[in-house]
């Protein structure tokens, strides 16, 4: 058998006094013949699915994931300045004591903050009082005055010796004095729940291990739902029930999912009367209810049909539901009356628009706020009782706007939030009866000018003659479009998931350089409707890489960069994307940064035992089921089309304890490009031992690692100092 490099000899060379100049080679993985078999007769050679190591503990497997990263160590050297350049770049433009913009629920106002020089929030509330309200709390943050604060969590402290830790407040109940949150210490997404008496600060002995962190408290103060994983899919499985001071070995099941293609969750309708489970797959939806002030068995609002999505809520004498039923393709409003079990009882109330995505909606005592989407924009359309309608007005030609949060129902006041690439987010709150509107805050960059950098929105046509695809840009005022300059395009595409134009303050560092950046909305998004997202997905996955594709060359041809200066970026599903533009367009990247991708499409979802595969077949397609599935996606497949050419420079980063996309899979791709790649571009691959799917916990280790992968970009790309 041969055996990875040994991490002793990269060690020993990594000290030698030129590594620099005489870098050890890459580590080699040990190639292992196994056949991955269909049940239609197909097989594949997998020489690297020995990389696979459920339990994390095989002394070759880890081997290689650090060889592989002290091999990263000695290719980032020389870097190492400018990797601290661009992490003090970026630290700088947070406000290291900034607090977010406090809510009102039953009597208290909510809010997290940052403690100056620490990674974790501290979840935080105050008595509302006359003179008290979000801007004068906001306030007293921001003097450091924290008299009458009551903690809920202080993470900083509940981090403390552990390399990996994330824990968040779930819900409060209904008196105000229990609190349930959850934690997780690997990253891997399977939360402990914990119950805290916010009167005493006393938490109490009991946990619940093995949870997705969803839980509801009922009206008793004593009883909490909650949703229960399933320790090796991490599928949610079942809802249980908890009373306060029992053992949580004995909680009864009150409801099981045995559809695995179902995710689940619960919570409590907008007006308090019922807890709701909500279960939803890629193409059907089901809502089943229960009395919260006695809890008993779930009734279904509806019964799920295949390709019948929809989410409902309660207010107001009578259930709302957002549903694509009846060919409302980009979804409708429908109402129900009080006990409705079936769709025969739904009545149309606003209806289905061929250009217009209904997204979401709140309700209120005196209207209705709806998030859609038109021509790739979002916008809040404002309903009144009489049926009089507006909408929120937008402050530049590209831009995000979302609902935000809203707790309290009585009130004439929508709060909401907007950004764009230039414009860090504001919340916003709009009196729907004046049309009176109020800046609460705007997220704090120090030392950033927005007026020095313009926001362009721009369409570039498809291949096949079916679509026009709306890409943001965004550079420095003094950028001159003359084919010259460096660009990074960012791209994801997959699950419906619209990319939207988000103020990020790390890319600043790159327009700072004279660097363009491009977000690309391609297909299986669903930045332009439903439509959008289903000719990007199954057999029409091959439109969300070829897009991408088209907008680099487009934004080339029309001298936005330089054709040999042109940096791409993806994680996840994104990373899929990034392995696929490799494999068919190789010569338009110079630079490639992928991050958790999803690179194994057809073993992994040919393996029911990974954790979220069954959820998945309605997106990508299942290749056990179906032959033409298992074809398509090895058409596309990043690791089963790696072959001989020459590829970009690639950065491939990935967490050890990933739940969504597995570590072995961006392993055994990165082991086989080596194999296959002509070129001599380097290849960094970083495996993040402590982490999963969202990398290192802590919000200043996740921009040491974003500087790092900055650094090995502008190497590549030969940008200029700042």
């Amino acid at each position: 058998m041969q055996f990875p490099t040994p991490l002793l000899v990269l060690v020993l060379a990594m000290t030698a006094p030129a590594f620099a100049q005489t870098l050890p080679p890459p580590p080699d993985a040990a190639r292992q013949a196994h056949v991955v078999k269909a049940p239609h007769g197909a097989e594949r050679v997998d020489e690297y699915y020995w990389l696979r190591d459920d339990k994390r503990e095989r002394p070759e497997v880890l081997g290689y994931l650090n060889a592989e990263n002290a091999y990263a160590d000695a290719l980032m050297a020389p870097l190492k300045t400018l990797e601290d350049t661009l992490y003090r770049e970026i630290v700088a433009r947070i406000k290291q004591d900034d607090s977010s913009v406090p809510y009102r629920e039953r009597g208290w106002w909510y809010y997290s903050r940052y403690v100056a020089g620490q990674d974790y929030p501290v979840h935080a509330r105050r008595r509302a009082a006359d003179g008290v309200d979000a801007v004068s709390i906001q306030a007293a943050n921001d003097r450091g005055d924290f008299a009458g604060e009551q903690i809920l969590l202080d993470v900083n402290a509940l981090a403390r010796g552990h390399d990996y830790y994330a824990a968040n407040p779930v819900a409060v109940s209904q008196d105000n004095r229990l609190l349930v949150w959850a934690d997780d210490t690997n990253g891997r997404r399977q939360y402990t729940l914990r119950f805290t008496d916010l009167d005493s600060g006393r938490t109490y002995p009991e946990t619940i291990a093995g949870t997705s962190g969803d839980a509801v408290w009922a009206d008793d103060n004593r009883t909490v739902f909650y949703v229960e994983n399933d320790p090796d899919t991490l599928l949610t499985t079942r809802v249980k029930q908890h009373v306060l001071g029992s053992d949580p070995a004995t909680d009864p099941v009150v409801y099981e999912e045995t559809d695995d293609s179902y995710y689940m969750g619960v919570d409590r309708s907008r007006d308090d009367r019922y807890l709701v489970i909500v279960l939803d797959s890629t193409v059907s939806s089901e809502l089943r209810y229960t009395p919260a002030a006695a809890p008993g068995a779930f009734a279904v609002l509806a019964p799920r049909e295949r390709d019948v999505e929809y989410d409902a809520d309660h207010f107001g004498g009578r259930w709302v539901i957002r549903t694509n039923a009846d060919g409302a393709t980009n979804f409708k409003l429908v109402v129900a009356p009080d006990g409705a079990d079936s769709r025969a009882q739904w009545q149309d109330w606003i209806a289905h628009d061929p250009q217009v995505y209904i997204e979401g909606f709140e309700l209120f005592d005196g209207f209705t706020a709806i998030a859609e989407r038109s021509q790739g924009l979002e916008r809040i359309r404002i309903r009144k009782r009489d049926g009089s309608e507006d909408y929120v007005k937008a402050d530049e030609s590209a831009y995000s706007m979302g609902i935000d949060v809203n707790a309290e129902p009585d009130t004439t006041w929508l709060r909401y939030g907007y950004t764009s690439l230039t414009t860090p987010e504001i919340t916003y709150e709009v009196d729907v009866a004046s049309g009176k509107r109020r800046r609460l805050k705007q997220q704090p960059v120090p030392g950033y000018d927005a007026s020095k950098y313009v926001t362009e929105r721009v369409w570039v046509p498809a291949r096949d003659g079916k679509a026009r695809i709306p890409v943001t840009l965004v550079y420095a005022k003094d950028f001159r479009r003359d084919g010259t300059a460096a660009m990074l395009q960012y791209g994801y595409g997959s699950y419906g998931l619209s990319m939207d134009p988000n103020f990020n303050a790390t890319i600043v560092s790159l327009l700072d350089r004279g660097m363009v950046y491009a977000l690309a909305h391609i297909r299986g998004g669903q930045e332009l409707g439903r439509a959008w997202y289903d000719d990007g997905k199954l057999f029409n996955k091959n439109n969300t890489f070829t897009d991408f594709i088209d907008v680099t060359r487009w934004l080339v041809e029309h001298k936005y960069a330089a054709r040999d200066r042109v940096a791409a970026m993806g994680g996840s599903a994104g990373g899929l994307l990034m392995g696929a533009v490799a494999n068919l367009a190789p010569d338009d990247y110079r630079v490639i940064l992928s991050q958790v991708p999803f690179v194994d499409v057809v073993t992994t979802m040919l393996d029911a035992s990974i954790p979220l595969t069954t959820n998945e077949y309605d997106e990508w397609g299942n290749p056990e089921a179906s032959r033409a599935s298992y074809d398509y996606m090895l058409g596309y497949s990043p690791y089963d089309n790696l072959k001989p050419q020459a590829y970009p420079a690639m950065f491939v980063g990935t967490g050890l304890w990933d739940s969504q996309v597995q570590y072995w899979e961006p392993a055994k791709y990165v082991a086989r490009l080596r194999d296959l790649d002509t070129g001599t571009h380097p290849v960094v691959f970083r495996t993040n031992m402590e982490a999963g799917h969202g990398g290192k916990s802590g919000r200043f280790r996740r921009y040491r690692e974003r500087a790092e992968m900055y650094a090995f970009m502008l190497d590549q790309l030969g940008v200029a100092a700042r």
